[in-house]
C-alpha cells in the first residue's frame, strides 16, 4: 500500500483554514521578559553542546535578519538550515521525504520548490495576523520538509523570524515546538495559530506586569513634602 502524499494533503488543507480570521491582530511591539526560544534550546538541545551552539548561531542570524526587515526567501532558510546542520550548502531535497517513522510521506514534484518559495512569500501578507502567519509558516516548513535534515529546528526558527520581524516576542515556545502536527488536520492548524497568538498575548501581559511603574517615587515625594511643612 502506497503512503499518501502528505505534502499534497497539507496544501489542500492549508487553503481551507481561515487564516485571516482565526485570531485578531496582536499588539506590537510586544517585548518579552525573557527569550523563550533560547530557554527552549538550552533545555532541549543543551545536552549536545555542538548542536546547541549551531542552533543559537542560526537564531542570532534570525534575529539580525528580522530586525533588518528581510524577506523570507529560500536562500535565507537554506542558510539557516546549513548553520544548524553544520554544512556549507543546504540544497532542497531531491527525493520524497518521510517523517513520523515513515507514517507521513512528503512528495517531490517539478513545482515543489517553487510552491515552497510562494508559501514563504505569503508571510508578508499584513492582512493576515502575524501570529497566524507564523503558525502557517511553521507548518509549511514541517510539511514541505525541504531539506534532508534539520527541518523541525528550521520550522521553529522560521516561526520566530516571522514574529520578530514585526516585533512580537514569545517568552515560551515549548507548547508550540513539542506538539506533533498532522498534515491532514485543518482544525489543528487553526489551533496552532490560536496557540501562538495566546502565548504572544500572555507574553506581552507578563512584560507589562514586570515593567509596571512603581509608586515608590510618589510616596517618597509625599513624605518629603510633609517633613518640609509643605514649603513652596
Amino acid at each position: 500500500m502506497t503512503t499518501p502524499d502528505h505534502l499534497a494533503v497539507w496544501q489542500r488543507v492549508r487553503d481551507t483554514v481561515g487564516w485571516r480570521d482565526v485570531v485578531p491582530h496582536p499588539e506590537a511591539p510586544a517585548p518579552a521578559v525573557r527569550d523563550g526560544f533560547v530557554d527552549f534550546a538550552c533545555r532541549f538541545a543543551g545536552r549536545d553542546p555542538q548542536r546547541l551552539n549551531r542552533l543559537l548561531t542560526a537564531y542570532d542570524d534570525v534575529r539580525l535578519e528580522a530586525a533588518a526587515g528581510a524577506d523570507l526567501t529560500p536562500d535565507l532558510v537554506a542558510r539557516w538550515n546549513g548553520i544548524i546542520r553544520g554544512v556549507p550548502v543546504a540544497a532542497f531535497r531531491r527525493a520524497p521525504a518521510y517523517a513520523k517513522n515513515g507514517r507521513e510521506r512528503y512528495g517531490l514534484h517539478n513545482d515543489t520548490e517553487h510552491r515552497f518559495a510562494s508559501c514563504l512569500a505569503e508571510t508578508t501578507d499584513r492582512e493576515t495576523p502575524v501570529t497566524a502567519r507564523a503558525g502557517r509558516a511553521y507548518l509549511d516548513v514541517a510539511f514541505f520538509h525541504p531539506y534532508d535534515d534539520g527541518n523541525a529546528r528550521l520550522a521553529g526558527l522560521v516561526l520566530q523570524f516571522v514574529l520578530l520581524r514585526e516585533r512580537v516576542e514569545l517568552d515560551e515556545v515549548a507548547p508550540i515546538l513539542t506538539t506533533v502536527r498532522r498534515a491532514d488536520d485543518a482544525d489543528g492548524a487553526a489551533d496552532l495559530a490560536r496557540l501562538v497568538h495566546g502565548i504572544a498575548t500572555a507574553t506581552h501581559r507578563r512584560w507589562l506586569r514586570a515593567n509596571r511603574p512603581t509608586r515608590q517615587f510618589v510616596v517618597h515625594s509625599a513624605v518629603s513634602d510633609a517633613a518640609g511643612g509643605g514649603n513652596r
